[in-house]
């Protein structure tokens, strides 16, 4: 099942699925709640408080509360009332197991959800107000303070402001007076779409995403896009555990929320997957490790999609036990893992014997549009992510955009019905990301035995006389230090050209920089690559809250710094 790579007459290196499958004409909201493919009883729980799963939403509750919110959008503020595609619901919150009802009341309505991180300032959020035109914002308590002081910048009337109340069923105040959004016994009923000119272009959801370059822009998600990623990447993962199962057995699909709703990740594994699967999604407020351990041995989770940070947690940590020992698929995306974090983790995961895969993916993508498929999990390399997915299309191309060969570095360029349309209302974003329908992801892979080997982000590249230097590989190594316990690596200016600079987290107080600048330049990579830039000790490296390395905030520190070791 590895990709097939076929060369065009003009020079082009297409590599392409090993299968193309049809992705139905069906809107969203239609696929999950009236289509065969997700039939389960209504009262099988789809999402419940992880702290309080008394607070729960079942099937039937979770589509009934969703229409009759819709109804509340529609007639009290407006969503849709001008026509599809227009009017946007925005979240702001920490983890809630309502949100869900959010996301498909704005898309009923006939309106666009979005959502940024609880951690967005008042200007961040503002800014995202502005860019989406946003109608209603909906907030957790403890952000309501950033969302009223958005709002006013924007020009927002304060009663668009709401607050998640703190029941068991459905209830919303204004965040500013608190006085109760009166919810009646109507429901609204959604728009069934079969179009597939309109499900590629009717968008049910925006993320924020900086794309390759500049500041973060709204990315349309697609109905079309959505389903997409269920059939081509959720589906073959179901129907390989169904079919391999022990006799008796029954499936179980139990998820734990710990990712924000503003991630990609988020979106589709808790607000889509977990209903496509009929299993439950337990919702954390905001992640804390020795919980997250707690809920999953709890609550007996059995699927995981989380970023590399926390598996790093999950390999370092003495406490950890049997805390996973029911996980049969977990899936490491977001940034690149490096094979011996990828190894270490596994082991801790599954009782050992249910290898951790790697995806990899973009906002733009609608997550994963590389996989190492669940069958092959055994014998892929560690470190790849895997071959493309079912109907999609990828190239890798130098800064020249020529394609390179099999083998050699390269930006990937990739089509698909996964791939987003573009951007809200920014077509100058739109020019500069596709290229003939190719979308430039700005990552870079190599393609090596039918696998792809993310090498790093274009931007995040190091050149270093000449030579390309990718910062993950680095950290990869370092993180293989016994006493490192976690790294990021920039490129810094020196000897008149760039030079590889490494952050650290340690156990050990007594290590120096010195004597990891040189167990470094003996692991086995090319001399270009040492860490001519020194090594900085830090207490915990910034990362975004999807596992992002920050590397801006770690290139405004070496502007101010003086490391510790240098060659």
């Amino acid at each position: 099942m590895a990709s097939i790579v076929e060369r065009k007459a003009n020079g082009e290196v297409i590599y392409g699925p090993h299968k193309t499958l049809d992705v139905p004409n069906i809107d969203l909201v239609t696929l999950l709640f009236e289509s065969e493919t997700c039939r389960v009883p209504a009262d099988t729980i789809m999402h419940a408080d992880a702290a309080e799963p008394s607070y729960n939403l079942t099937k039937g509750s979770l589509l009934r509360l969703s229409k009759k919110a819709a109804h509340v959008f529609r007639h009290q503020y407006g969503v849709g009332a001008n026509g599809p595609d227009k009017d946007v619901v925005f979240n702001i919150s920490t983890g809630h197991f309502m949100i869900p009802i959010m996301f498909y009341a704005a898309i009923i309505a006939g309106g666009i959800f979005s959502s940024t991180s609880p951690a967005a300032t008042p200007d961040e959020l503002a800014y995202q107000l502005r860019q989406t035109d946003a109608k209603v914002v909906v907030c957790t308590p403890d952000v309501k303070d950033t969302a009223l002081a958005a709002a006013e910048k924007v020009g927002l009337a304060p009663r668009n402001v709401l607050i998640y109340g703190g029941t068991k069923d459905l209830e919303l105040r204004e965040a500013a007076s608190g006085a109760i959004v009166p919810i009646s016994n109507q429901e609204l009923d959604w728009q069934r779409i079969t179009d597939p000119v309109k499900l590629e272009n009717s968008v049910v959801c925006l993320l924020f995403s900086s794309g390759t370059t500049g500041l973060p822009k709204a990315m349309r998600l697609s109905h079309r896009n959505s389903v997409a990623a269920c059939t081509l990447v959720v589906a073959p993962a179901k129907q390989y555990k169904e079919k391999t199962k022990p006799l008796g057995h029954k499936c179980q699909y139990i998820n734990l929320a710990h990712l924000p709703a503003a991630h990609i990740a988020g979106v589709q594994s808790y607000l889509v997957n977990n209903v496509y699967l009929g299993g439950c999604c337990y919702w954390m407020q905001r992640f804390d490790f020795p919980k997250f351990c707690e809920y999953a041995k709890k609550y007996k989770v059995t699927t995981m999609f989380t970023v590399p940070p926390i598996y790093l947690l999950i390999a370092n940590s003495p406490s950890v036990k049997d805390h996973f020992d029911t996980w049969d698929d977990a899936v490491s995306g977001a940034a690149p893992m490096g094979q011996d974090l990828q190894r270490a983790a596994s082991r801790k995961l599954g009782k050992g014997v249910s290898p951790l895969r790697q995806t990899w993916g973009l906002s733009e993508t609608t997550g994963s549009i590389t996989v190492v498929p669940t069958e092959l999990a055994h014998i892929v390399p560690a470190g790849s992510v895997g071959s493309l997915i079912p109907s999609c299309y990828a190239r890798l191309v130098d800064d020249n955009e020529k394609d390179v060969e099999p083998g050699e570095p390269g930006e990937i360029w990739v089509k698909g019905p996964v791939v987003t349309k573009g951007y809200w209302k920014n077509e100058k974003a739109n020019a500069d990301a596709f290229i003939d329908g190719w979308f430039r992801t700005g990552d870079i892979a190599i393609f090596k035995d039918g696998f792809f080997f993310i090498v790093d982000r274009k931007k995040e590249l190091i050149k270093y006389k000449g030579n390309q230097v990718a910062p993950a590989e680095l950290e990869a190594v370092l993180l293989s230090h016994p006493k490192i316990l976690d790294a990021a690596v920039i490129g810094v200016p020196g000897e008149g050209t760039e030079v590889p600079r490494a952050y650290v987290v340690t156990n050990q107080k007594e290590l120096s920089g010195k004597e990891i600048v040189e167990w470094f330049s003996k692991q086995g990579l090319s001399k270009f690559k040492n860490l001519r830039g020194g090594v900085v000790f830090l207490n915990a490296i910034p990362k975004s809250p999807a596992g992002k390395i920050l590397r801006k905030n770690l290139r405004d520190l070496a502007k101010k710094e003086t490391p510790t070791a240098r060659i």
